[in-house]
């Protein structure tokens, strides 16, 4: 029934970059510590950097146990689904890290995401993610649904915001700078936004 996939490549990729939405799972070493499981939305968030490498698009909201789990053991799982033709689910299981603003790798890894208006959305990180195992399963019982668009509500929220309001606004949540574990999450205060490069005249 399942498959277990040396590449992300063909096929597989054209079915992981065609979905719409995906799930990321992260949890902390310590046995009492509390699994994250998050949908992934907006068009053009993520992207296929090579045959074992995704990043996807980390931006503004109340939480960060992505990151926080990232930054203490690196594990994560990626899952697509098939809401639509033929059913199947993929996972990518592998180790993660999230680049922050100051990273010098930042506008390299950007422009892997020519598709979306980042600045829009608060963005905070990119997370990077290295597959160690790439494997389908049938997705039988997963139900048809349809994709009728983003919701542009993120995007309405958090346009107005500059790296200092930003700021601000994550300094006042509980659960940024830290997880709810009290794992050490975004690191605060966010460094400011790169400039783009100027194009060549």
């Amino acid at each position: 029934m399942g498959k277990t996939y040396e590449r992300i490549a063909g096929r597989l990729r054209d079915f992981i970059e065609a979905q719409p939405m995906f799930f990321t799972a992260t949890a902390p070493l310590a046995d009492t510590g509390r699994v994250n499981l998050s949908p992934k939305g907006l068009l053009g968030c993520f992207a296929v950097i090579d045959d074992l490498t995704v990043a996807y698009l980390d931006f503004a909201g109340s939480n960060a146990e992505t990151i926080a789990h990232l930054r203490e053991n690196g594990r994560i799982t990626l899952m697509w689904c098939a809401f639509q033709g033929p059913p199947n689910i993929v996972r990518v299981h592998g180790r993660g890290e999230p680049v922050f603003r100051d990273d010098p790798r930042w506008a390299e890894l950007l422009a892997h995401f020519p598709g979306i208006d980042s600045s829009r959305h608060g963005l905070r990180a990119i997370i990077v993610v290295r597959a160690e195992l790439i494997r389908d399963t049938c997705g039988y019982a997963v139900p048809f649904m349809t994709y009728d668009g983003d919701r542009d509500l993120h995007g309405k929220r958090f346009e107005r915001e500059d790296d200092e309001s930003l700021g601000a606004y994550f300094e006042k949540k509980e659960h940024v700078a830290a997880s709810l574990d009290g794992l050490p999450g975004l690191p605060l205060p966010l460094p400011p936004t790169p400039s783009a490069p100027k194009s060549g005249g």
